[in-house]
């Protein structure tokens, strides 16, 4: 099983480039990076995890700009968004950083797709919250449609866009949607995504068969199914259990911290490679 994983990168902690390097030298699969543009001051959205939100939810670095970083410096080390927040980007523009990066890393790029917790920052990007699942849709629609091989249209309710010459061509990305289980996000991952990264991995057993049998009705074969657990918490016997139900990846938690901080836990990670 191939062992990645995600932080909060901010200007406060290690950089892109010196986590990078030591994740590729020691062995990990791939860094995952998050995104807010912003948290606004005057918010009423609650914390999903509860209590006071964390101050790097607030530095965030750029995701696009430090996996560039990450990119450069590495060869093998996969390159992934935890999660792009779909809604609150320019669908063409998007579109093209996705691709200049998967070009000119060598098709190592995963764009994690979310819809957003916080209604405040989604509301100064112009996004009507009820109706944020739609606007991702089609987005993706568009972007697909961009990344084709050849000129190709997309025309939906929320977002269009006409047969364009548009380089550079990804060499995937794979696709994966984040969140919580149900229905809706089901029927996300089985309209345009190559998978699920459930956050904090927990609940699969009883999920998993239920995304399977909406990517069947979906006509999807279930074999290109992937399960990516995301932001997980590592022990010996959870990461079995991924194992047992055939998962091959897992995006572990790193600390928003320090180099030192940093590189400790990537010492007590390396009993899972």
């Amino acid at each position: 099983m191939r062992i990645a994983t995600t932080i909060f990168l901010t200007d406060e902690t290690i950089t892109p480039v010196r986590v990078a390097r030591e994740l590729e030298e020691r062995g990990f699969a791939g860094l995952y990076l998050p995104e807010h543009t912003h948290i606004p001051v005057e918010r009423t959205t609650p914390y999903p995890m509860g209590g006071e939100l964390p101050r790097e939810y607030s530095r965030t670095l750029d995701q696009f700009v430090a996996l560039g970083q990450a990119a450069a410096v590495t060869e093998r080390l996969g390159l992934g968004t935890g999660v792009t927040l779909v809604a609150q980007h320019d669908p063409i523009a998007l579109a093209k950083q996705v691709a200049t990066l998967d070009h000119l890393s060598g098709g190592r790029v995963t764009l994690g797709v979310g819809f957003g917790w916080n209604r405040e920052e989604a509301a100064d990007h112009g996004v009507e919250w009820s109706r944020r699942r739609d606007l991702v849709l089609d987005r993706m629609g568009l972007m697909k449609a961009l990344w084709s091989p050849e000129p190709a249209a997309y025309k939906g309710e929320l977002a269009s866009v006409r047969a364009s010459l548009a380089f550079p061509k990804p060499v995937g990305p794979r696709v994966m949607v984040g969140g919580a289980a149900g229905p809706k996000l089901f029927a996300h991952i089985a309209a345009y995504a190559d998978g699920w990264m459930p956050i904090g991995g927990g609940g699969l057993t009883e999920s998993v068969p239920r995304l399977t049998e909406a990517w069947r009705s979906a006509g999807r074969a279930p074999e290109d199914l992937e399960i990516v657990p995301y932001a997980v918490q590592p022990t010996p016997g959870k990461l079995e259990h991924y194992e047992a139900l055939g998962i091959e990846e897992v995006v572990l938690q790193l600390p928003s911290a320090g180099e030192k901080e940093v590189l400790g836990v990537l010492d007590g990670y390396a009993r899972y490679l």
